[in-house]
């Protein structure tokens, strides 16, 4: 794999990627990983296999596959109204005291089900911090449309905590990341991660923040080392985590998405034509590719201050590739990286927006 480094660290240094991780699996094995760069600039200090990053939105792949156990034992069906899911309104819990005082007027709040928060078609912006006046509102009938929500993801959260009686850190800790060994990976910051941590970084390599993530958050609060998330990817495909039904249930097809750019969730936004040639939708928690040349593939993105991140899986061949950065310039390099080092000429890259053209748009327009 002497060839892949090389073009990575020259890819990546290039890019002015401050530090990267990247790992391969084929064939349901590990068969490369490498760090490039560093965790932190002062004092500089190399990053390496061991050390833990902000996986931001990834933690909702993670976070999907924990609901489908909770789904497979029966404790959760996803398609009961999360309103059903709360002993009382949600207005009269503290976290949504002030938030949800308009959604709960609304007759379509009664409709949302835990499969409209997963697969992004609940109606919910991304976040309520969007939202002109703070509220959390639906904005469109769930289920008939896709729209990329953080919130979604949030909120499903809070309903299972009170269903558990226990936080979303301990509950996935002992799921996943114990029985796993994923020994780099919290859903918060543990002291234990101290020593190999990585630093975030903005486009001129310019500190942002240490990565410190607290509390637990659905929607992208994981850090995690690209050799840990290998070690969940390997046991989902290798039947580890959810039995035949309950992944089948997962990867399906929710919705079938035609938008240009991911985050776009107006009803009238611009329709692309790369989704539709590979079959783009969302399954429960997971992109989707339903017709590739490999065969169906899910994938999981994570964007961040400072933090950028892409893995995907094909399922036929049991292969994936995650990378994860803590350099907002990450992004520059996911086509180069996957095309040349593990033949992934299907992702929608300018639906993803790690196009060089929708990244300078983007960057201009913020």
């Amino acid at each position: 794999m002497q060839e892949a480094e090389d073009f990575a660290r020259r890819t990546l240094a290039e890019a002015h990627v401050t530090g990267a991780q990247i790992a391969v699996i084929d064939r349901g094995k590990l068969v490369w990983s490498a760090a490039f760069g560093l965790r932190r600039r002062e004092p500089r200090l190399p990053m390496d296999q061991q050390t833990t990053t902000w996986a931001a939105s990834i933690t909702k792949g993670v976070f999907a596959s924990y609901v489908m156990q909770l789904v497979e034992r029966r404790v959760l069906s996803l398609d009961t109204p999360v309103a059903q899911l709360l002993q009382r309104p949600l207005t009269a819990y503290d976290p949504y005291k002030e938030t949800a005082t308009a959604i709960v007027h609304d007759p379509n709040w009664l409709k949302v089900t835990p499969r409209h928060l997963l697969s992004h078609t609940s109606g919910l912006y991304n976040f309520v911090f969007l939202e002109p006046d703070k509220k959390l509102r639906l904005h469109f009938v769930p289920g008939t449309q896709y729209g990329y929500s953080g919130e979604g993801m949030n909120l499903l959260q809070f309903a299972i905590e009170q269903k558990m009686g226990k936080g979303l850190d301990g509950l996935m800790q002992d799921a996943f990341f114990t029985p796993l060994a994923m020994t780099r990976t919290g859903l918060i910051y543990r002291t234990g991660f101290a020593g190999n941590v990585a630093d975030r970084y903005g486009e001129s390599e310019a500190f942002l923040s240490r990565t410190t993530r607290f509390p637990a958050r659905a929607a992208g609060s994981m850090t995690t080392s690209a050799e840990d998330l290998a070690r969940f990817l390997i046991a989902l495909m290798g039947g580890r985590i959810l039995k035949p039904a309950a992944k089948k249930a997962m990867l399906s097809p929710v919705i079938s998405i035609k938008t240009l750019h991911q985050f776009e969730a107006r009803a009238d936004a611009a329709e692309g034509t790369e989704g539709p040639a590979a079959g783009l939708a969302y399954g429960i928690g997971w992109g989707l590719l339903t017709r590739t040349k490999f065969g169906p593939a899910f994938f999981k993105e994570g964007h961040g201050d400072g933090a950028q991140n892409y893995a995907i899986c094909f399922e036929k061949r049991r292969a994936c590739m995650i990378i994860l950065t803590n350099s907002d310039n990450g992004e520059l390099t996911f086509r180069p990286l996957m095309e040349k080092i593990f033949g992934n000429t299907v992702t929608p890259w300018e639906w993803e927006c790690y196009t060089p053209s929708c990244i300078g748009a983007r960057r201009k327009s913020q």
